[in-house]
This record gives structure tokens, C-alpha cells and sequence, in this order.
């Protein structure tokens, strides 16, 4: 138990480690590959389970539609708020729109992060804790691995790492009731797409 307890801990920290210090440093083109393959051989390497195939996939693909669309809903929504619409016109968006919402997006963070935290990570975290505590170690090294993100867009660190952190407990919640990696990709997903496209629509109205 201890040996497990020390590989789920080791591997925590070198997720949030890369995060912090290796990956911000690769070329922003290669960067999504990178990730995306390294989560893929982290998978492999602890075998965890992804469930997508059918018909856990059908089940991941329903949870994950339920959550995403009032997720949808809200950014929609939270658009016509003042205070929010000025947050998207000044936050410094990626060059290159088009990559960034159908290549960084969805493979440089979700897939990478699901597989690595919640797949990889959960795997083993929960074996080593348990269910509840397997969760705990996951989320909390999700939310410390965007300190760079927070420090680089100018975002408050503690506030980034909390909301983060729920996150990664919310999404891993949704892989637990689904069995399925798509369940939380999905919802993953319309956070960051909506966000993304709702502030590149802002700041094109501002244009």
C-alpha cells in the first residue's frame, strides 16, 4: 500500500511539475501533439480504463451532453454581463483562432487532461486512496497544475487553483457515474469552447 500510495503521489507531482515548468516551454505548435501523446503513453502505461467503447461510450456520450449544455447555456448567458464582457475584451487571446479551438482545445487540454488526471491519475490515485481520496489527490494536482496558466494570464493564482480544483472533482465525479472518459471530455470540452468562443466573439464586436 505504501509503494502505491508513493507512485500516485510521484506521479501527481510530476503532472503538476510539467504544467509548471516544462510544458509552457515548448514551441506553442507542437505543444498540443506533445500533450497529446504523452497523456496517451501515461494511459497505456498504468492501463487505466477509458470506456470508449459501446456502450460505456453511449452512456459517457449522454452524461456528457447533460452537463454540457447548461454549461453552454450559462456562458451564453453570462455574456450579457457587464463586468464579464470586459474580462473577455481584454483577456489576450492565442494567434491563430482556428487552431486554437480545434487543435489546443481539444487535444492539447482535454484529451490530455483527461487522460492524464483523470484516467491516468485517478487510476492510479485510486488505488492507492480509494474512490474519495483517489478523487481528492487528482483534483488537487489538476488545480495546482494552472498556477502557470494563472500567472501567465494574469489571473488570480489561489482563485485559478480552487475553481480548477472543483473542476477536476466535478469531472471526476461524471467519469465515476458514467464509466466513460467521454462523459468529462464532453463537459471539459464546452467549458473551454464556449469560453473561447465567446470571447473572440466579444472582442471581434469590439473590433
Amino acid at each position: 500500500m505504501h509503494a502505491k500510495r508513493f507512485r500516485a503521489i510521484l506521479l501527481a507531482a510530476a503532472l503538476v511539475g510539467w504544467s509548471g515548468i516544462v510544458g509552457p516551454r515548448l514551441p506553442p505548435r507542437i505543444q498540443p501533439l506533445v500533450h497529446a501523446v504523452l497523456a496517451a503513453c501515461l494511459v497505456a502505461s498504468v492501463r487505466a480504463p477509458l470506456g470508449l467503447r459501446p456502450p460505456r461510450l453511449w452512456a459517457g456520450v449522454r452524461v456528457g451532453l447533460t452537463v454540457a449544455a447548461p454549461v453552454l447555456a450559462g456562458v451564453a448567458a453570462s455574456t450579457a454581463s457587464t463586468p464579464v464582457r470586459s474580462a473577455m475584451s481584454d483577456r489576450a487571446l492565442p494567434a491563430g483562432a482556428l487552431h486554437w479551438l480545434l487543435v489546443r482545445i481539444p487535444f492539447g487540454t482535454v484529451w490530455s487532461e483527461e487522460a492524464a488526471y483523470r484516467a491516468a491519475l485517478g487510476t492510479v490515485a485510486g488505488a492507492a486512496f480509494g474512490p474519495t481520496g483517489g478523487r481528492l489527490l487528482q483534483s488537487a494536482a489538476f488545480g495546482l497544475s494552472h498556477i502557470a496558466d494563472a500567472r501567465s494570464a494574469g489571473e488570480p493564482v489561489l482563485g485559478t487553483i480552487v475553481v480548477t480544483g472543483v473542476a477536476g472533482w466535478l469531472f471526476a465525479l461524471v467519469l465515476a457515474r458514467s464509466g466513460s472518459l467521454a462523459a468529462p471530455m464532453l463537459a471539459h470540452l464546452a467549458v473551454n469552447e464556449a469560453g473561447a468562443v465567446a470571447a473572440i466573439a466579444v472582442q471581434h464586436r469590439k473590433g
